[in-house]
C-alpha cells in the first residue's frame, strides 16, 4: 500500500486546487486535487506534506492540521493511506508546479470541479467538522466510485 499525503491549502476563502494536465501517466490525469504526494524513505507524513507543497507550489505552510486518514482501494492504479491535511499560508503568490496548473478556487466552487467521486465525498467534511476522521473509498477496476465508508 502506498503512503501519500493530501493538503488544502486555504487563503481568504479558497483552496490551492492543482489541475492534473502536465504529467504523463498520471492517475490523476485531469483531476483536480490539492497538493501532496508520497512519503520518501524515513519521512513523518507532517514532513512529506511540507516538503511537498514547498517542491510543488513554492508555500511554505502554516497552521498545519491533520484532518483525516483515508484508504483509497484502487485496483488500477494500486491501495493508497492518505494522510489528509488542511493548512493556510500568508501569502497567495506560488510557483508554478510541472504537475499541474495551480489556481486559487473559492471553497464554495469547489464541486463543481473535475474532482474525484470520493473527494466529493470527503472534502465538505473539512468545512464541517473539527475533528480528524477515517474514511475508506472503495472505486473498481475501471476508477468507478463504489463507496465510502467512515470509520
Amino acid at each position: 500500500m502506498k503512503l501519500t499525503t493530501l493538503c488544502y491549502v486555504e487563503y481568504n476563502g479558497c483552496y490551492l486546487m492543482m489541475h492534473r494536465v502536465k504529467k504523463q501517466l498520471d492517475e490523476n490525469e485531469n483531476k483536480w486535487i490539492g497538493i501532496g504526494g508520497h512519503l520518501e524513505e524515513n519521512e513523518s507524513p507532517d514532513e512529506c506534506v511540507r516538503r511537498e507543497a514547498l517542491e510543488e507550489t513554492g508555500l511554505v505552510l502554516k497552521d498545519l492540521q491533520l484532518r483525516g486518514i483515508l484508504t483509497f482501494i484502487l485496483p488500477k492504479w494500486g491501495n493508497e493511506l492518505t494522510f489528509l491535511y488542511t493548512a493556510s499560508v500568508d501569502s497567495p503568490r506560488f510557483e508554478e508546479s510541472n504537475e499541474g496548473v495551480l489556481q486559487w478556487v473559492p471553497i464554495g466552487q469547489i464541486q463543481d470541479l473535475n474532482l474525484w467521486p470520493g473527494d466529493r465525498v470527503f472534502l465538505p467534511l473539512l468545512r464541517t467538522r473539527q475533528d480528524c476522521f477515517s474514511m475508506k473509498l472503495i472505486y473498481d477496476e475501471e476508477d468507478l466510485f463504489l463507496e465510502a465508508k467512515e470509520g
